[in-house]
């Protein structure tokens, strides 16, 4: 009797392994992808904002970005644009410990033939840290580090 159960529960594992792994690739079909967004060359940033936006906000984003500029290899030709990275707020010390920052920012994506504006990316950021002399350092990677997604730049080395 014993060999006759251990026979049926691999039988019925392997069915359960089966099923399972069926159920998966059938979810994967289920889910909607984004086709890709526009690629362009991005030739340099420029990092702009209000009077009560921290100073090393604007220049840990715009050193962060240049970097991944200066990084990105092109192999392909793309529109050449240029970056104008708009801080429209910051707000610091936010939440129940006062360790989150938030940003609001726009970025324009402008022709470097004729400088009409071809793309318009608006996002927040929230970010976090207990310490309060990184927090600005750490909002500002994090403002950059989503402009390297959405414009495909590598990240920049250190």
């Amino acid at each position: 009797m014993n060999m006759f159960q251990s026979v049926i529960s691999k039988i019925l594992l392997s069915f359960i392994a089966l099923v399972s792994g069926l159920a998966l690739i059938s979810c994967g079909s289920l889910m909607h992808k984004e086709p890709p967004g526009p690629i362009y060359d991005v030739r340099s940033a420029v990092v702009v904002s209000g009077p009560k936006v921290p100073p090393a906000v604007l220049a840990g984003v715009g050193d962060r970005v240049n970097k991944a500029i200066n990084a990105t290899v092109r192999t392909e030709v793309y529109p050449r644009v240029v970056l104008t990275i708009r801080v429209v707020s910051v707000t610091t010390g936010q939440g129940y410990d006062k360790s989150q920052s938030s940003a609001k920012i726009t970025v324009d994506a402008a022709s470097v033939e004729d400088g009409t504006v071809i793309a318009v990316s608006t996002f927040d950021v929230l970010s976090r840290s207990n310490l309060s002399d990184a927090s600005e350092e750490i909002l500002a990677e994090n403002i950059a580090a989503r402009i390297r997604s959405i414009f495909t730049l590598s990240p920049g080395s250190e």
